[in-house]
This record gives C-alpha cells, structure tokens and sequence, in this order.
C-alpha cells in the first residue's frame, strides 16, 4: 500500500462502518410508528361501536314495514279445510275452527271463540282469541251469528236455557234468540255479524266450512257503529 493510500485511510476512519450501516438500514423497512398503529385501531373500533348498534335500531324501526302479514294457515283449521287456505281473507271474514254440522237443527245456539292474528307497532301474536260470538240456525237453515258483548257495557251475554233466550247478569239486558232486545235497558238489540259457508275458502252453500266477519262495536249508544 502506497504512502497516499495509507494518509487516505487514516483520513476518514468511520467510511467503512458507514458504509457497512448504511447498507444494513437500507434492508430494513420502516417501523410503523406508535402513534399511527394506535389511531387505526381506535378509528376502527369507533366504527364497530356507531355501525352495529345503528344497524340493530334500523331494523328493529323497520320491522313492522319489512314483516310480511300473512294469515295462519292449516294447523287448528276446521277438519277437512286445506292447510292452503288462510284462516282470515282480504274482506275481513275469519274461519272458524267449528263447521255447519256442529249447529243444532233446532236453533239452540253455540258459544265460538273467534281466534286471530293481532299486531302492534312491532310485534305479532298469531292465532290468539280475540272474542266470541253466538251460533245459531235459523227455522230456514241459514245460520246466524251475534257478537257474545252486550251492547248495554260490555259485559258477557249468556244463554238461558231455562228462558231460551240471551241473558246479560250485569245489568239484565235481555235479548230474543235472534238477537231483538226484550227489555229497554240495552240500548239496541244484539249485534248481528255477517256470516258465510264456504268450502275450502270458497263461497258454497253445500260447504262446511264457517267463516265470520267479526266486529267490535261502540256501546251505549243506539247506532250500531263499529270500533
């Protein structure tokens, strides 16, 4: 080595150590800082927080547009019906879980239940009793319904067998078996409720099936107004 190298050398003492770091800095990458990693994280959990809970609101507020409203179909129909045919129609008519045999010839009337599918703002309860109503068959054979509320208060009209007649205990309101009033306590006679024989949904005066338009109706008053 020449004298001029060696002065060079002795120059510079750090050009091969910084020469050698440099190249080991240059294979290395970056490190993501601190702070970034931290505001990723945050950023996405803040997302998480806001986006569930508004998801779970907006469908909870959108359910009752979402819910399609279908009728009850099949299930404690009356025998013989098709579990195809809805328990309720467009026009408001309700199939009742009895058919026209089971109403005496000789006019006696029965006690039904009417069952239906009620819905508030947010929630639905299928097939559950929403009132009842008497039966009976007319001398012609047509069969004929009354809502069982009397039209007085409110309160539940009875069957006299003794009587054979419509009897309400609270305020004895008493009504004929088609439905006139026989005393002047109720203000109106026992509301009628339109009435079909239907098979298998259809209208059919040889059907079994029985199907009720059922209705709740303001008391007190002599107009027979519905709720």
């Amino acid at each position: 080595m020449s004298a001029s190298d060696k002065k060079s050398q002795s120059a510079d003492p750090n050009a091969v150590t910084s020469s050698a770091s440099g190249l080991s800095e240059s294979t290395e990458s970056a490190p993501i800082p601190r702070s970034t990693f931290i505001s990723v994280l945050t950023a996405g959990l803040s997302f998480l927080l806001i986006t569930i809970p508004a998801a779970i609101g907006g469908l909870f507020f959108l359910d009752p547009i979402l819910r399609k409203k279908t009728s009850a179909k099949g299930g404690s129909g009356a025998e013989g019906t098709s579990a195809s045919v809805a328990r309720k129609d467009d026009a408001g008519f309700i199939r009742l879980d009895i058919t026209t045999d089971t109403i005496p010839v000789d006019g006696t009337p029965v006690a039904v239940t009417v069952r239906d599918d009620l819905d508030d703002a947010w929630n639905r309860f299928p097939d559950v009793p929403v009132g009842s109503i008497w039966l009976r068959r007319n001398p012609d054979g047509a069969i004929v319904a009354f809502n069982s509320v009397c039209p007085h208060l409110g309160c539940s009209v009875n069957y006299r067998r003794g009587e054979n007649d419509f009897f309400c205990p609270c305020h004895t309101s008493a009504f004929a078996l088609d439905g006139k009033k026989t005393n002047e306590i109720p203000p109106r006679d026992m509301d009628s409720l339109a009435v079909a024989v239907r098979k298998e949904g259809q209208d059919d005066p040889a059907g079994t099936e029985l199907w009720v338009r059922f209705e709740n109706f303001r008391r007190t008053i002599a107009e027979k107004i519905p709720l």
